[in-house]
């Protein structure tokens, strides 16, 4: 005989039919999976029902708990000084991690950032910088800590004992179909962030179609939902709503886009990359209560930011002198016509990059590190017959023509009227 206080069914069964789960519940239906009690089936149920239904923003608290409650929390307490981080939900060109946490660092406030990997058409930071020879993603919690207090900032990877509940369950709703769902998404991303013990938080949700929100009203509903969240857990929160219809930069693929990131920090980089990072900056330093003792924009300049960089990646066994990898194969496309480019698709560039090798399909997948695209025209600008307008790097020339049969769907050459509208690259902001 069972001696559970709740039968999985019955709570299923409770969602499907659009009622509330209360906290025991939750508690309970989230544990009974770790402790595989309940069957993968019965939590492909839930998520289906939590999916069609949704959840109130009790529940999604409450959900969020159970999630960091199944494992390990860590805390920064003893650093003796404030600490920020940023998360963005993904896109193409978003490099913006890697010259964000050495300046935020450069400028007062620890940056304790946990990263991903890439899985489809969006980058992971992880895999860009395991770019630069001998850099190591994974870290000890101490090691972790020992980075942290000697450089101001870290960046690496989630340890398998953080939101452990969450891993075992993003993994089930990437085969149901049940990715989508706004409480699961924000469930998934604000446990890792809150176990993980920063005392802020910036969000940066991207709107577009190189994002996984396609519409500013669902972006604004995701980022209300966590930022709910954060500040219910404790942890200041806010996010900023972010354009991804058009790529970041002018790069997107691994090597590629440390190397613009290195560009940002050595006081030049593409306008937009350096004004969402500064803006970020200033984001990360007002929630941390703590102002700062220099401004972004003064530490891009000066070289404190690099300074921080070169000592964060060396601290972790990067090579900071060594060449990043370059592709065996390149190859560049011409405009056929003068003109304008009138459209530049995120979507379109980030699979054809993924389609070049720089992402994975699945994620026991490698990466190419030289793989990738540059484009070599903006948004907008102005195009003269015969230039080039893209280069394209893989390591294995079969590549480029499934490559090439997305991208040039995502660009056209035409009149300055026709050049299409696009979204303001800081759309809102949400407190």
């Amino acid at each position: 005989m069972s001696t559970e206080p709740f039968a999985a069914v019955e709570l299923i069964a409770v969602k499907r039919d659009h009622n509330e789960l209360t906290d025991a519940q939750i508690d309970w239906f989230v544990g009974a999976y770790v402790r595989n009690v309940i069957a993968e089936e019965q939590m492909s149920a839930m998520a289906m029902a939590i999916l069609l239904n949704g959840m109130n923003r009790r529940e999604i608290v409450r959900w969020t708990k159970a999630y960091i409650d199944s494992g390990d929390t860590m805390s920064w307490s003893t650093l003796g000084r404030p600490t920020s981080d940023k998360h963005s939900t993904g896109g193409v060109g978003d490099k913006i991690t890697l010259p964000l946490a050495p300046l935020v660092a450069a400028c007062g406030v620890s940056v304790p950032q946990l990263s991903g990997r890439g899985l489809g058409h969006t980058g992971g930071t992880l895999d860009k910088l395991e770019s630069i020879p001998g850099w190591r993603a994974k870290l000890s919690n101490e090691e972790m800590f020992a980075v942290l207090n000697e450089t101001g900032a870290v960046i690496c990877a989630a340890s398998e004992t953080l939101a452990p509940a969450d891993r075992r369950i993003y993994a089930l709703r990437d085969v149901t179909a049940t990715v989508e769902s706004i409480p699961l998404i924000s469930a998934s991303i604000m446990s890792k962030k809150i176990a993980e013990g920063t005392g802020s938080l910036v969000l940066d949700v991207k709107v577009g179609s190189g994002a996984f929100m396609k519409t500013v009203e669902q972006a604004r509903e995701l980022a209300t939902t966590m930022v709910g969240i954060g500040n219910d857990a404790g942890v200041t929160t806010r996010a900023l709503l972010t354009a991804m219809d058009i790529p970041l930069g002018r790069t997107a693929g691994n090597a590629l886009e440390v190397q613009e990131s290195l560009d940002v920090l050595s006081g030049g980089g593409p306008s937009d990359v350096v004004e969402l990072t500064i803006t970020l900056a200033r984001e990360m330093l007002d929630t941390s209560g703590a102002k700062g003792t220099k401004d972004p924009t003064t530490a891009l300049q000066d070289g404190s930011a690099m300074d921080v960089w070169r000592k964060m990646i060396s601290a972790q066994g990067g090579d900071i002198g060594a060449a990043l990898p370059t592709s065996k194969e390149t190859h560049e496309i011409f405009a056929d016509s003068e003109g304008y480019l009138t459209k530049l698709d995120a979507l379109a560039i980030g699979v054809a990059s993924w389609r070049l090798g720089a992402g994975r399909a699945r994620k026991e997948d490698a990466v190419q590190l030289g793989a990738g695209i540059q484009w070599h025209v903006g948004h907008g600008e102005s195009v003269t017959k015969g230039q080039k307008l893209f280069t394209l790097h893989t390591d294995e020339a079969a590549r480029f023509e499934s490559a090439l049969e997305v991208l040039t769907t995502g660009f056209a050459i035409g009149s300055h009227a026709e050049i299409s509208d696009r979204l303001p690259l800081i759309i809102d902001r949400i407190v």
